[in-house]
């Protein structure tokens, strides 16, 4: 198979046939021309990419999203008595698929790597909605870890494949508003799954049990898109089908500031190495883990501590669709807040602080059907942790070139976000109904310190852009350059040349030779 940089001179050689020998455009490193891009182009190239790309993005994570979630509803409908689990059983179920995401990462960053992602990703979809239409032929605790195992391990490289996608269609300054379009399905698959559980909750079967209707369903649901994001999926630019030859040409040129390649299938060691050698990537590790302790309490024993508020079981399950629906306002809020002031460390931190103000709320209001009121409240302020996890994911894919040191260390964020995901259950048992205080309690600590972990990432990042600035002044560059992909507006090559003509062409000649942010000089990190 071709590589992605050869694929993209023979694209970008149509449009050299259009220009005469005196105005052709410079060519960088690998020989692809600097073609004519003008703000116009790129928008109509991001609207054509948005209808395909990103819709798909969409459906296939608020799928994913959907088949997690409905466990929580089906412990409201009674999966637990009906499945005989006991004891902490609940809460191994609920980790379970956290685990196999765990073991799952390393394989991950190297399919991720080397399989087309029109492949890829229908594999993924089929087999996670296989074993969640599964879990409806369960009837004890071996059947669902069985069954939650495997979906954990199709559901394992959807976060790292959908960044990576992400990084390699969007500029910079695009990505936060994209990541957060997809990652808000979290809030609307929250409110379909209340609706749908509400709904199919109330069939009456002799057959099955309504959790088992619930789990049918939308694993069937999950099973039939499969071929249908084969269909319309593109594997990257090159083989776009809804670009015409120019456009593919265009569509390279307006990543060329990026400075993180648009990919490549080539596994290269020396980028797992390096990512491996960073201190950046074990604090991305820690706030991974912590922040999605946090998510995982939501997703897993959200209806139950609901529940535990003294509504009943159909009450439960329609008051999580309001909080679904903040979910999805709060995480459109926080990318769209990161976007425009380009500090998302300090847009994350802020974030988290409402959560601990949640928490502090049901740790200390005692359960009394007199107080649902500041009890609802305080479980509500818990929606904004997800406006965290869409701001981690651009600040990991903004700050990372090469695209297996990308694919690994969004691989390693998976990983934590799925130890996240297995500590989190286990700190809530069955004995500690209906209040959960010591999970409550623990979880008030982790977020205190996700505030500290954070604008320590913060401050790191700047030391690491003077370190670039000190690099390029050794080798004979200035030492501050324009980060262009951070830009609302495309900024163009043509403009670049009057402003300063050599500087134009001497930038961005390595952007597409897949070098990672420490081996390109040119890299500018962002806050």
């Amino acid at each position: 198979m071709a590589s992605t940089s050869e694929t993209a001179k023979q694209e970008t050689s149509q449009v050299e046939h259009t220009q005469t020998e005196e105005v052709k455009p410079p060519v960088d490193t690998l020989g692809i021309q600097r073609v004519p891009l003008t703000e116009e182009d790129s928008k109509r190239i991001k609207r054509k990419t948005d209808r395909v790309i990103l819709l798909i993005l969409i459906w296939v994570y608020f799928l994913q999203i959907l088949d997690k979630t409905v466990l929580g509803y089906g412990a409201t409908f009674d999966l637990q008595d009906g499945a005989n689990l006991t004891g902490n059983q609940y809460s191994l179920v609920g980790s379970i698929s956290a685990i196999a995401q765990l073991g799952w990462q390393p394989f991950s960053s190297f399919l991720i790597v080397k399989v087309p992602h029109r492949i890829l990703m229908p594999s993924l979809v089929l087999g996670w909605g296989i074993a969640q239409a599964c879990m409806a032929a369960c009837h004890n605790f071996g059947g669902l870890i069985a069954t939650r195992f495997f979906l954990g391990l199709f559901e394992a490289g959807c976060l790292p494949l959908f960044s990576i996608i992400t990084s390699q269609w969007y500029r910079r300054a695009e990505q936060p508003i994209r990541v957060a379009a997809w990652y808000s399905t979290n809030g609307a698959a929250t409110v379909i799954a209340a609706a749908l559980s509400y709904g199919l909750g109330h069939i009456k079967s002799h057959l099955l049990m309504p959790w088992q209707i619930i789990f049918l369903f939308v694993g069937l649901i999950t099973v039939v898109s499969a071929p249908v994001v084969y269909w319309r999926l593109d594997n990257d630019i090159p083989s776009a089908r809804f670009l015409s030859g120019p456009e593919k040409a265009q569509a390279t040129e307006r990543l060329r500031a990026n400075q993180t390649g648009t990919g490549n299938r080539e596994f290269k060691l020396r980028h797992v190495v390096e990512a491996g050698l960073e201190v950046k990537t074990y604090i991305w590790i820690g706030m991974a883990m912590l922040l999605n302790i946090g998510a995982s309490v939501t997703n897993v024993f959200g209806p139950l501590i609901l529940s535990g508020l003294g509504f009943d079981k159909y009450k439960t399950t329609l008051l999580n669709m309001p909080f679904g629906a903040l979910q999805q306002i709060i995480i459109l809020i926080a990318s769209y807040l990161a976007q425009k002031a380009k500090l998302k460390g300090v847009v994350l931190a802020s974030f988290t602080l409402p959560v601990v103000a949640g928490l502090a709320i049901l740790y200390s209001v005692p359960r009394d059907n007199s107080v649902q009121g500041p009890l609802l409240a305080g479980y509500y302020l818990l929606a904004f942790l997800f406006g965290g996890n869409p701001l981690i994911v651009t600040w990991i894919v903004g700050n990372t070139a090469g695209t297996t040191k990308k694919s690994t260390v969004m691989s390693l964020y998976n990983a934590a976000s799925a130890a996240g995901n297995i500590v989190g259950p286990l700190l809530f048992s069955k004995e500690d109904a209906p209040a959960y205080l010591p999970g409550l309690r623990a979880c008030l600590g982790i977020f205190a310190a996700m505030v500290a972990i954070v604008l320590i990432q913060w401050a790191n990042l700047m030391v690491l852009n003077k370190m670039q600035a000190r690099r390029r002044v050794r080798n004979g560059k200035r030492a501050e350059v324009v980060d262009h992909s951070m830009q609302d507006r495309y900024h163009g090559m043509e403009e670049d040349n009057m402003v300063e003509e050599a500087e134009t062409e001497q930038v961005g000649n390595n952007a597409f030779l897949d070098l990672t942010d420490r081996e390109n000089d040119e890299f500018v990190y962002i806050y």
